[in-house]
């Protein structure tokens, strides 16, 4: 008999998977990330692409099946994952996972729950597939991570790892709470893979896309389980095939020891890092050192230079091309600028530091913001370099228009297991985000669904809320 394949295994450990069997700590994490993720999913309903994606699935008609947050009838599985998996992602506000850079929780969460609702799922049901995604999401990820270069080879290409692994790990999500065996979602991979995808220049020069992927991702997860369960099957050597997913993305170049190694034993879940910005997570020790430098005195006018210090691969992202960097046209641009989070955190921010409201057109192009992001640079520095991925560092370095120098490293990120955020930060987060559109009754009602959610019958009532949609912006 042959040795199973690389999808075998990971179906077999998540048909194996059950709720009495994981680790307090990940469920727990579990818990905390729906919380988190239906928060962001609330604030980014004002956002322009987030009424697009709405108004996309109410068009389509179907089965009403799952929840999507922004309508009031339900729809299809595949569409309420995709609708909420572009609120999830499209703030910029969502975990993250290190080395492998990913984003896990925006696929996972949005697929597991459209797949729950429909599929009368419990709440211990949900947790454990959410889990299980999670887990493969961030192993696949992790066999593409290149330890000599220090990134992603995923990134190096120009693909979003957080979409193309993130489909694969909704799948798995999705197979479990549609009943599937081991075969099944061992062959909801092999489908999916043919879906997953992402392309991240957005990052470097602008556009919308980027809030999509996550959306696409859980909706292709969704969509390849529901034709599994009627009958597509797919390649047993679907990831380490001649012409698999990893011939196909990284063109073979991946560590597969990554994928097995302590499968079932060991759990990434519980050290993925959660964000108290709502940028992206490269800029966040810039945050820090612009935050800790205002309390310590320094204001705008005092400053003759910035130059912030990252490791090299953050510094493409966050710095270039450094003249876009400096003069971002909206607050998504804003997002992805080292100069402007340095420009606003020195100005004063809201939140735990920077908030929701610091990343709007306006901000972004304000000229008083302007006028300091004129004087940041961005370079790449070898202390950084030395321990990026595991942490995103950053050394700033500011000269004063009196010839003092100051310099402030952050070498450890808020919100991972060596900084977490408390449970008072994650709900102040959580009621921050959702009081965009609900109201204290609304807030409540989601607030006690998640405390209590291993023991939901109906996974789908923590979404069935009153929103106040605003008018959409950026």
């Amino acid at each position: 008999m042959s040795d199973p394949t690389l999808s075998q295994r990971l179906a077999r450990f998540a048909a194996e998977a059950s709720y009495a069997a994981l680790p307090a700590d990940v469920v727990e994490s579990v818990r905390g990330r729906v919380l988190d993720i239906l928060g962001i999913c609330f604030a980014a309903t004002e956002l322009r692409t987030s009424h697009a994606a709405i108004a996309w699935v109410a068009q389509q008609g179907g089965a009403p099946q799952a929840t999507a947050i922004g309508i009031d009838e339900k729809v299809t599985a595949a569409g309420a994952a995709f609708v909420n998996g572009v609120l999830a992602h499209s703030l910029d506000y969502d975990d993250t996972h290190l080395p492998s850079v990913l984003h896990p929780s925006a696929s996972i969460i949005p697929a597991a729950l459209a797949a729950a609702e429909a599929n009368g799922a419990t709440g211990e049901q949900t947790i454990t597939a959410i889990a299980v995604g999670i887990e493969v999401c961030i192993r696949l990820g992790m066999a593409g991570y290149d330890g000599e270069s220090g990134n992603s080879t995923f990134f190096e290409h120009g693909q979003h790892a957080t979409s193309i692994t993130g489909a694969m790990g909704a799948a798995v999500s999705a197979g479990m709470l549609l009943g599937l065996d081991e075969v099944g979602i061992s062959d909801a991979l092999g489908v999916t893979a043919s879906m997953a995808s992402g392309i991240i220049e957005s990052n470097r020069t602008g556009g919308t896309v980027k809030r999509m992927h996550c959306g696409w991702a859980a909706h292709s997860a969704v969509s390849a389980a529901q034709l599994v369960k009627l009958g597509f099957t797919g390649p047993p050597t679907v990831l380490e095939g001649r012409f698999g997913f990893f011939e196909a993305w990284l063109h073979g170049k991946f560590s597969p020891e990554e994928i097995t190694r302590g499968l079932g034993a060991e759990w990434s879940v519980p050290g993925i890092f959660f964000k108290p910005y709502p940028a992206n997570h490269f800029t966040h020790a810039a945050i820090d050192a612009a935050l800790e430098l205002r309390e310590e005195g320094l204001r705008p006018e005092d400053v003759e230079s910035i130059v912030l210090g990252a490791a090299t691969a953050p510094a493409r992202t966050i710095g270039e091309p450094i003249e876009v960097k400096r003069a971002p046209e909206t607050g998504y641009m804003a997002q992805f600028s080292a100069p402007f989070v340095i420009a606003a955190a020195l100005s004063g921010g809201g939140g735990l530091g920077l908030g929701l409201d610091d990343f709007s057109d306006e901000r972004a192009t304000d000229p008083a913001l302007r006028s300091i992001m004129a004087k940041v640079s961005v370079v790449a520095d070898a202390e950084c370099d030395a321990i990026f991925p595991h942490q995103f560092p950053g050394v700033l370095r500011v000269t004063t228009v009196d010839g003092r120098e100051l310099v402030k490293k952050v070498l450890v990120n808020r919100g991972g297991p060596a900084r977490p955020l408390s449970f008072d930060e994650l709900g102040s987060k959580f009621e921050d985000n959702a009081s965009r559109v609900l109201d204290a009754a609304g807030i409540a009602h989601v607030r006690d669904a998640i405390a209590r959610f291993e023991g939901l019958t109906a996974v789908g009532d923590a979404l069935r809320v009153d929103l106040r949609i605003p008018t959409p912006t950026n």
